[in-house]
């Protein structure tokens, strides 16, 4: 089992590693096998008010004297020294959550610097706005804009991808010109304790970057959330904590983003690529162990192909390997915690309740006495569930999908948005007509064809209805962490 650096993971406060004035420590266990793999020291309400008071100094003092281009500069650094210890990243990441080093390697660390690196350079480059104006005297006058950064931002990114989501809204904070007090999950510390060090190195003055560990309510989410220097906050999880928030936010009148849940479709048609769509399903369905918010738990799939379609997604399914996250052939790890799996479970016996078909899974693994004390779980396939299951209306957030028939276009659109979630939707079809023409009409931020995760960095990423609130990446995270003013000169 790999081992964090971190025995102890510390808050980081002020450019400090501490463990805080409550003294108290809680464990962070491998969902792998159950070891421990360090203890984590909870911040106390006095110690977020620390570090939330040191963001609103360094950003009214260090932070504000460095220049656009030096700031920009210092934030590539931060991509480049992660990449120097991509290692430590790595086996950080996978003793935290189990994650294969198949998926860990190749894109949690590396998109953890990449994202660094492009907010660096769309930061620098962003442009103002001008406007001509016509006046009475015909003088006319001009207006432009300029961005300021928003302030404090308070951070909180969920287990599923650690890094990968802490950086995508730490890197555009920063390079925007913020101070942030990040909560990274309870159950996945280390790797943003890392990011501290990283700070140091390059030289991020003390201040600009802080992390603070605990739980939600009554702890540092609860503490960071309410605090009235915190100037805007943005949070990625679970729709009811996302609700929770925004009710805080509200005093004081805060901005927030939010990704949030999702109960994904994936549309299969009877003229798509069959292999494509079975190995893209596949990915979609099972990827970190369905722990992402994008996966697919609901496959809609034409009526002709429908059984060829659940065979061989079935026999894709049972290749897949589990296996400990240091050998480079495991294709799915364990889920996060043995807590998150008792959820899961319960819908796998809902399932079956409900009167579903189990094409495959269905319950857990047998691997020995070596990781008898892990969260592991099948990946699991259903047919034959009623449109109104709880397994299919809610959001399960593991390894399974449910399958289900249709005849016509519109039948397959219906059922794809009747959905309290909007967040992501997947078309397969080799009929490019059709595919402009249904894509629009699914009620979701994102619409991937004939592809499942294909993200450039500059698109809009964001949910509809109970997903989430606002939009990220590219220009549209700029939007979020900046305040626009408009000067307007008279002639």
């Amino acid at each position: 089992m790999l081992q964090s650096a971190l025995k102890t993971t510390q808050n980081f406060i002020a450019g400090e590693f501490c463990s805080g004035s409550s003294q108290k420590f809680f464990d962070n266990l491998s969902p792998v096998d159950g070891s421990l793999v360090s203890r984590v020291a909870e911040a106390s309400e006095a110690d977020v008010d620390r570090a939330v008071r040191a963001a609103h100094k360094a950003l009214t003092g260090t932070w504000n004297t460095i220049s656009l281009g030096e700031r920009c500069d210092l934030i590539r650094d931060v991509a480049n020294e992660i990449g120097r210890r991509f290692e430590d990243f790595l086996a950080a990441e996978m003793a935290d959550t189990g994650k294969p080093h198949s998926l860990a390697s190749v894109i949690d660390i590396p998109r953890g610097a990449a994202n660094f690196r492009i907010f660096s350079d769309i930061v620098r480059y962003a442009s103002e706005h001008v406007y001509h104006q016509e006046t009475a005297d015909g003088l006319g006058a001009l207006n432009y804009t300029v961005r300021k950064p928003k302030g404090v931002i308070g951070v909180i990114s969920p287990w599923n991808l650690p890094l990968l989501l802490m950086t995508w809204k730490v890197a555009p904070a920063l390079a925007c010109g913020n101070t942030v007090v990040a909560k990274p999950s309870e159950e996945t510390p280390s790797t943003t304790a890392l990011l501290g060090e990283v700070m140091n190195t390059v030289g991020i003055p003390a201040g600009v970057f802080n992390v603070v560990h605990g739980f939600g309510p009554g702890s540092a989410g609860e503490f960071l959330t309410k605090h009235p220097l915190v100037n805007a906050i943005t949070f990625t999880g679970e729709t009811r904590t996302g609700e929770a928030i925004m009710k805080v936010a509200a005093t004081g009148v805060r901005d927030i983003s939010s990704e949030l849940g999702g109960k994904n479709a994936s549309l299969v048609f009877a003229d798509c690529d069959l292999d494509k769509a079975v190995a893209g399903t596949v990915r979609s369905a099972f990827t970190n162990t369905g722990q992402v918010c994008l996966c697919t738990e609901r496959v809609y799939v034409e009526r002709p192909i429908f059984d060829e379609f659940v065979g061989r997604l079935k026999a894709a399914t049972e290749k897949l390997r589990f296996g400990p996250p240091g050998e480079k052939d495991t294709d799915l790890g364990p889920l996060i915690s043995r807590k998150h799996r008792d959820k899961v479970l319960s819908y796998y016996r809902a399932a079956v309740e409900d009167g579903a078909t189990v094409v495959t899974g269905g319950g857990v693994p047998e691997l020995g006495d070596t990781f008898g004390e892990g969260a592991w779980i099948q990946p699991t396939i259903w047919t034959g569930l009623r449109e109104d299951s709880r397994v299919v209306r809610e959001e399960i957030f593991g390894p399974c999908c449910h399958i289900q028939p249709f005849d016509t276009e519109e039948d397959a659109v219906r059922m794809a948005n009747d959905t309290q979630y909007g967040l992501a939707a997947v078309i397969w079809t080799e009929n490019l007509g059709r595919a402009h023409r249904l894509a629009p009409k699914m009620e979701t931020g994102i619409v991937w064809v004939n592809t499942w995760n294909l993200r450039d960095l500059r698109t809009p990423f964001g949910g509809a209805k109970q997903s989430g609130i606002g939009r990220e990446g590219g220009l549209h995270s700029i939007e979020f962490y900046t305040e626009t003013t408009n000067i307007c000169i008279k002639n």
